[in-house]
Formats: structure tokens, C-alpha cells, sequence
């Protein structure tokens, strides 16, 4: 549905419920205010999105993939806010499918902007994955410093320094070729 139409029909069913609940139906008023608030809602938060985004906590990518596919133009049916969101949620199922062809999505997110900082992290911490697997480590180190710093409230530090393990594990086994 496009967003124009979402706005109209969210102003129409709280104009009705507010009608109504001067003709003291409360109950019926009250339950249209609920129902416009959640058409508001799905004006800036895209339904599709939402629901790809709660598959993916529930780790189940197929049933993501299918919600993502129903957004055919994200440009025309989302607002600009979520276009780095939507390339994000791209680049995190490629990465489970073909990892190297997921680069391509979390650039395109971080260039088309992320408001949250744990989730610029995620993008920095999955780059810095895509390069360790090309074996360019400092473009894996300047990506890991960079998701240490956005990750403000810890909630990758695990990850973060589970690739730095990796990384020191790739130059140890490197020293040891060389020898």
C-alpha cells in the first residue's frame, strides 16, 4: 500500500473513531484510535520489513527471504529512513547464502545511512568478516576498529573479539609458513 494512502486512511479511521466517541460508543472510539495508531505506525515502519526482521531473530531465513521479496522497488515503498535498514536486512541473508555477494549490501547500507549505532556495528563487524575471508587484514582491522566504536553498548563485543582471535590466529599460522 503505498505511504500517501496509509497517511489517508490512518487521518480517516481516527476522524471516525473521534466521531464515534462523541456519540459516546467509547469502546468502538477507542478501538479505532488503536487501529489508526497502528496504520501510523506501518507508515514509518514498513510491515514487511518488521516481519522480516522478526524471522531473522527467530533465525528462520526463508520465511525473511519471502517478506523481503514482497518489497519489489524499496525506493518507491519505503520511506528514506529505511533504506540502509532494508539493505542491512539484504546483506544479512546473502551473508548466510553467498557471504562474498553480501559485501556489495552492507556498503550500500552503511553509504545510505543506519541511525542505530549497533547496527552500523553489525555492518562493520560483517565487512570486517568479508575481508578477512580475502585475506586483507587491514581492511578487516580498520573495519573491526570501526564496529568497536560504534558499538557502544557492548552488545558485540563478543564477536568483535572472537575475529580478533581469528585474526591473530591467521598471523601466527602465516609466521609459521614463512619459516
Amino acid at each position: 500500500m503505498p505511504n500517501l494512502v496509509r497517511l489517508i486512511i490512518g487521518f480517516v479511521v481516527l476522524g471516525a473513531s473521534i466521531a464515534v466517541m462523541f456519540t459516546s460508543f467509547w469502546g468502538l472510539g477507542i478501538l479505532g484510535v488503536f487501529i489508526s495508531i497502528l496504520v501510523f505506525v506501518t507508515f514509518f515502519y514498513n510491515e514487511n520489513m518488521l516481519l522480516a526482521q522478526w524471522f531473522l531473530r527467530k533465525d528462520n531465513m526463508d520465511k525473511a527471504e519471502v517478506f523481503l521479496g514482497k518489497i519489489t522497488n524499496y525506493e518507491k515503498q519505503l520511506i528514506r529512513v529505511q533504506h540502509g535498514y532494508y539493505n542491512l536486512l539484504i546483506g544479512l541473508i546473502e551473508s548466510r547464502k553467498a557471504p562474498m555477494q553480501s559485501e556489495k549490501y552492507f556498503k550500500k547500507s552503511l553509504s545510505l545511512g543506519l541511525h542505530m549505532d549497533h547496527n552500523v556495528a553489525l555492518a562493520k563487524l560483517s565487512l570486517a568478516g568479508i575481508a578477512m575471508a580475502k585475506r586483507n587484514k587491514r581492511e578487516a582491522t580498520m573495519y573491526l576498529s570501526e564496529a568497536k566504536k560504534a558499538d557502544k553498548n557492548k552488545l558485540l563485543a563478543d564477536q568483535i573479539k572472537q575475529m580478533k582471535d581469528q585474526m591473530g590466529m591467521m598471523d601466527r599460522q602465516q609466521q609459521v609458513r614463512y619459516r
